[in-house]
């Protein structure tokens, strides 16, 4: 109980799974820390609903090279504002991954978030959420035993009849009140992690729906189903699709720029449908591990605390099928599969491709010159 305590403590203080601050959040944070006297320096903190309308205040990034942005649209699938956008944090300015929540008592938004714990330190998310079940597990099981041991104590004392022990009294009634805490907090956060949700997506599943952006083919149109979406944005904000040889915010849309599209049909979930449940053994494996050592030992993270894949930033269920499969979305063609590559690595392929180019023309003309002085 001690060890998975400690180590529960050391990951929230470390790493608890926080989203970097966006440039105009930390702006924000420096203006004010300037304005206010030194005995007035505190930090910020929101108070009310911070998601509740995820556009106040500061606005989106409207910026087509806007930082974190990329790395949605070069996934297969993520959870969007119903305009196709990613979730935006105003407080923290920048945008939310999926499953990521804003915190209001540490004013940050965290992967994955669970609930704010204050006897363990802080936010418990996605990096120490494994961790908590193995500290409630074993102080459960703590509990047990101290009141096993505090009733066995009581009966041995009325049967030679000593009477009762304050100490043992105070000590049976503590584990007991503890242990029932710590046992309704395994049980629950068990439960959670068998159905692959936190606390909040629970209190949320009953009257919530997701909007999930899903790639489909470039040059599918919307309709009355479902609203298609085309990134990279342009620096209007426009996320219509662009067409070959037409001259837009970054230019002419040329073969290559047309490639490095990607097409993405808004669709909602009905009510109750959890996208990233996928059975409650692989959500178990999920979160505490793929061997009953790493069930019971506090030593290595969570699998989805390090998942990386190119379809979606947690791994999706069959209810992500159903989805396509309901909106008769098409599936994509060969040549878009294959196309991953990411707009920076698209760059330094043509950069790499023009210094062939001139190398080669260099040759030629090293060459010309040699046979002209011949």
């Amino acid at each position: 109980m001690l060890l998975t305590y400690i180590r529960l403590f050391l990951v929230i203080q470390l790493n608890p799974g926080v989203i970097p601050l966006g440039q105009r959040a930390i702006w924000r944070l420096e203006k004010e820390e300037k304005e206010k006297p030194s005995w007035r320096r505190h930090k910020h903190k929101q108070t009310g609903d911070i998601e509740a309308n995820a556009y106040s205040n500061v606005g989106p990034d409207d910026d087509p090279d806007s930082p974190g942005l990329e790395s949605f649209y070069s996934k297969d699938v993520f959870i969007c504002e119903s305009d196709g956008k990613p979730r935006w944090c105003h407080s923290c300015c920048t945008w939310k991954p999926d499953r990521a929540h804003h915190c209001s008592e540490i004013d940050r938004c965290v992967k994955k978030m669970d609930h704010y714990c204050p006897w363990v330190g802080g936010i418990v998310g996605e990096t120490s959420f494994k961790y908590f079940i193995q500290f409630t597990f074993y102080a459960s099981l703590c509990s047990i035993v101290v009141i096993t041991a505090c009733a066995v104590c009581t009966r041995q004392r009325l049967h030679t009849g000593h009477g009762l022990d304050g100490f043992v009294v105070a000590i049976l009634a503590l584990s007991g009140l503890l242990g029932f805490f710590a046992v309704t907090m395994f049980i629950t956060s068990a439960r959670y992690a068998l159905q692959n949700m936190t606390n909040i997506d629970y209190l949320k599943s009953k009257n919530f729906v997701h909007n999930l952006a899903i790639r489909v083919p470039r040059g599918i149109q919307s309709c009355e189903k479902y609203k298609v979406v085309t990134y990279p944005i342009s620096k209007s904000g426009d996320l219509t699709t662009p067409l070959p040889g037409n001259v837009g915010a970054r230019g002419v849309a040329n073969e290559r720029d047309m490639l490095a599209t990607r097409s993405f049909a808004v669709v909602k979930t009905e009510l109750g449908e959890n996208p990233w449940d996928l059975g409650f053994y692989r959500n178990w494996k999920s979160v505490m591990g793929n061997s009953i050592f790493d069930w019971l030992l506090p030593l290595k993270d969570s699998p989805c605390a390090t998942y990386e894949n190119n379809e979606s930033f947690y791994e999706m269920g069959p209810i992500y099928l159903r989805v396509r499969e309901r909106f008769r979305l098409p599936h994509l063609t060969d040549d878009e599969k294959g196309f991953t590559t990411s707009k920076k690595e698209l760059s330094s392929k043509s950069q790499a491709k023009e210094r062939k180019q001139k190398k080669q023309e260099q040759g030629s003309q090293d060459r010309t010159h040699g046979s002209a002085n011949l």
